[in-house]
């Protein structure tokens, strides 16, 4: 049986399970809001604890709480950092929409562990002191999710480049069939189509970057509506050098606060970019999986690592589970991104108010595409097989190869000799070597498949 305890707020009288560390106002975020049974993610909870650890590290240089308070506070916030209470915060991602639940959750709790330590501490006064919900929580969104894109995804994508990097190597001068509408074109090396991947996630990396760097300005300071009262001017300047200290990451105060309370600009911008990297993701694992189509009556030009039975009922049967699971997290990623799209327009006057969503879709992924990537690499790219043979056949019986010849003979000539050898099954070079007037010799330096992915004119 639970046993309780009564603890009290401004409505009155609350019971709270009496081994829970929160107090009445998470205990009535819990029965309030029974929506999902998911709670905000562990990352963004952490970046509410670094978030309080700066704030009370500021308060005191500033002379407006005592020492061992702040010490307390501190003490409190890495217990909860190193994981101690990770059940203390139930709270389900969709409740207010300010995210003053999971704020106070957290004041409790560190005052509650502080409490246990023999420092009285209120979770009002004095872990919240100088703040406010509306800026804590914009503030635990920008912190939590530069954390993820640099400690979590960048990494992730930088592994997986230097997987492909090393395929790419590999494959430089095996020539395939390049593809144009799925149809047969040009060839190009396999090389050549990973470098395409690789450069495509250079560039996102960039991009993500470059989108959590202008999360680096903070609207913490701002406290109820941007003006920033019940905080000393110096607050802020304050509260950024703390947090630089604590996070490692070159955090500024925002100019003009109000912008990251009513508004959330930076964070969309970041889930775009976000949406951006799983549709190239999504474009990968597709070409994998054309790529890897048949064995018999597909491209079969690779065969991807056999996992896991692929069917119920048809034995022998293998699917490519990686990249289907990567499109998965790609079509999740980009529904999450447009539900923060939508977010992004509830800035009502001083206050976006579906800042919790955005925070816990941001964290989501973040999670999702690192382990995609990750995945990605190790379990399909790495160690996937070039059927070669299959390959070089393919290629060199290319009707589309004509196309070398146009600078010599014409697009009008070179057109009849593909449809000709189309329709008559015949290498395209023997029916060229009847109709176009060129020795063999010349044509075979000319219809070179090899020398013909590195572009120009003979």
């Amino acid at each position: 049986m639970t046993h309780f305890r009564t603890e009290k707020d401004s409505l009155g009288e609350v019971r709270v399970p009496e081994k829970a560390l929160w107090g009445a106002q998470t205990q009535r975020a819990v029965e309030n809001f029974p929506v999902s049974g998911l709670p905000m993610p562990p990352a963004f909870i952490a970046a509410v604890v670094r978030v309080k650890q700066a704030a009370a590290d500021a308060n005191a240089s500033l002379g407006l709480l005592d020492n061992d308070v702040r010490d307390a506070i501190v003490a409190a916030g890495d217990r909860i950092l190193n994981g101690e209470c990770a059940d203390q915060f139930p709270i389900d991602r969709y409740q207010t929409g300010s995210g003053t639940s999971t704020n106070m959750n957290v004041n409790e709790v560190i005052a509650a562990l502080a409490k246990r330590e023999g420092v009285e501490i209120n979770p009002n006064d004095h872990v919240n002191m100088s703040q406010s919900s509306n800026d804590v929580i914009p503030t635990a969104i920008h912190v939590s999710a530069v954390t993820g894109v640099r400690e979590r995804l960048i990494p992730a994508l930088t592994h997986l480049c230097g997987v492909i990097y090393e395929r790419e190597a590999e494959f430089s001068e095996q020539v395939k069939t390049g593809r144009t509408h799925l149809m047969d074109a040009m060839p190009v090396t396999l090389g050549q189509e990973l470098r395409t991947w690789r450069e495509q996630l250079l560039a996102m990396d960039k991009r993500l970057a470059a989108a959590a760097d202008d999360l680096l300005k903070v609207p913490q300071g701002g406290t109820a509506v941007g003006t920033g009262v019940n905080a000393l001017h110096e607050f802020p300047e304050q509260f950024v050098k703390f947090l630089k200290s604590n996070t490692g990451y070159h955090f500024q105060s925002l100019d003009h606060k109000f912008v990251g309370q009513s508004a959330i600009d930076a964070p969309v911008a970041l889930s775009a970019q976000l949406r951006g990297l799983a549709i190239v993701l999504t474009k990968i694992a597709n070409d994998l999986r054309w790529m890897n189509s048949g064995p018999i009556h597909g491209l079969a030009e690779i065969s991807l690592p056999a996992l896991q039975p692929g069917s119920s009922i048809m034995p022998g049967k293998v699917n490519p589970v990686i990249p289907e699971s990567v499109a998965m997290v790609g079509a999740q990623v980009m529904g999450l991104d447009n539900s923060i799209a939508i977010a992004g327009q509830s800035g009502n006057f001083q206050l976006n108010v579906m800042l919790p969503l955005v925070g816990a879709n941001l964290l989501d992924m973040v999670d999702l595409l690192s382990n995609a990537s990750t995945m990605l690499g190790d379990k399909a790219i790495r160690d996937f097989t070039v059927n070669a043979d299959h390959l070089d056949s393919a290629v060199g019986k290319n009707p589309v190869l004509v196309t070398a010849l146009n600078p010599e003979i014409g697009y009008s000539l070179a057109s009849d000799i593909a449809k000709e050898a189309y329709q008559s099954g015949r290498p395209v070079i023997d029916v060229a070597e009847e109709r176009s007037g060129l020795d063999r010799d010349r044509l075979e330096k000319l219809m070179d498949p090899l020398k013909l992915t590195k572009g120009g004119v003979s």
